[in-house]
């Protein structure tokens, strides 16, 4: 019975001690962009360790290929996809914003919590679309049906993607308002707590509060059900209670996951995956011509022949 508490509440409790951390935490970590990769790594590790202690499915244990595959693309996305979406995206809205004039300071003054509240809400609310994007345009999908491959879900699951749906979904408007440092990486901090624990081989089903709320395993297993349409729901990261309010969530829970009858695919396959179509058609007209080829080489060849027949 203790067990079950406990592992019932240690999700809001890790909400709770990342806010008092950011919130009332050294100066020179709060100041220091870094301290934010230091954390989610602390907090990936963390639940790796619950997935020992208390796992929810056999199936979902992970082995040595899953483990360096997915180490891989959290690198990836510590560095790579992180500078990409900086120079890209982030300074590029922030030009605009001095160039436009354009100013929050309303934002400054709010209290702590209202200010993390409110990226929490600006990096979910954007995510959500684009993720409900990625499920209903085919272009958009092609990028995201990578991450829909995995056929289990662990701590680390929630960084495996094509690097184009990585971009793509890490996009926010919130380098256009006057936050300070601290509450930005305050709420990256939790999002990314959330978004482990809903991707995590955990037993740990959280109190009903917390599920009205944020994304559990429960509803993002759901999302990663095997039949297409199936998936079709329960788009929010973290904040289910986007899904709630605009009539795309649903309750239940899915063990089998993956896409294309459960096929794994290698990180080669994963980076290319969006491209398929196009290799599709330069292969079928790398096919038609090599057909045609031998055609004609067919066809001078019997020409020749009866010519020769006719010489003798």
């Amino acid at each position: 019975m203790m067990k079950k508490i406990l592992f019932s509440y240690v999700q809001p409790a890790m909400v709770a001690m990342v806010l008092l951390f950011w919130a009332f935490g050294p100066a020179t970590w709060l100041a220091n962009a870094w301290a934010l990769t230091a954390a989610t790594s602390v907090t990936t590790l963390i639940v790796l360790g619950l997935e020992w202690i208390n796992e929810r499915h056999a199936s979902w244990r992970m082995t040595r290929t899953e483990f360096f595959t997915d180490l891989f693309y959290m690198v990836l996305g510590a560095t790579v996809i992180s500078w990409v979406t900086t120079k890209l995206a982030d300074d590029q809205l922030k030009s605009a914003k001095h160039a436009l004039g354009i100013a929050t300071p309303w934002a400054m003054h709010l209290p702590f919590l209202a200010q993390v509240a409110l990226v929490v809400f600006l990096v979910e609310f954007g995510q959500y679309w684009m993720h409900r994007l990625m499920h209903n345009a085919t272009p958009f999908w092609l990028t995201h049906a990578p991450h829909h491959h995995i056929t289990q879900l662990n701590a680390m699951k929630g960084a495996v993607g094509n690097p184009i749906e990585l971009f793509l979904i890490s996009l926010s408007v919130v380098a256009l308002f006057d936050l300070p440092l601290s509450a930005e990486l305050c709420a990256f901090n939790i999002l990314s707590v959330v978004s482990t624990f809903a991707h995590a081989n955990t037993r740990c089903d959280p109190p009903r509060w917390y599920a009205f709320l944020f994304t559990t395993i429960r509803h993002h297993s759901l999302h990663h059900s095997v039949t297409y349409e199936d998936t079709r729901c329960n788009y929010a990261n973290s904040l289910i209670l986007i899904d709630r309010v605009l009539g795309t969530y649903r309750d239940g829970e899915s063990e089998m996951v993956g896409q294309d009858e459960r096929r794994r695919l290698s990180i080669p396959e994963q980076f290319i995956f969006p491209f398929q179509p196009v290799i599709a058609k330069v292969r079928a007209w790398r096919t038609v011509g090599r057909v045609a080829a031998e055609r004609g080489n067919g066809a001078d060849r019997e020409a020749v022949i009866p010519s020769s027949t006719a010489a003798v």
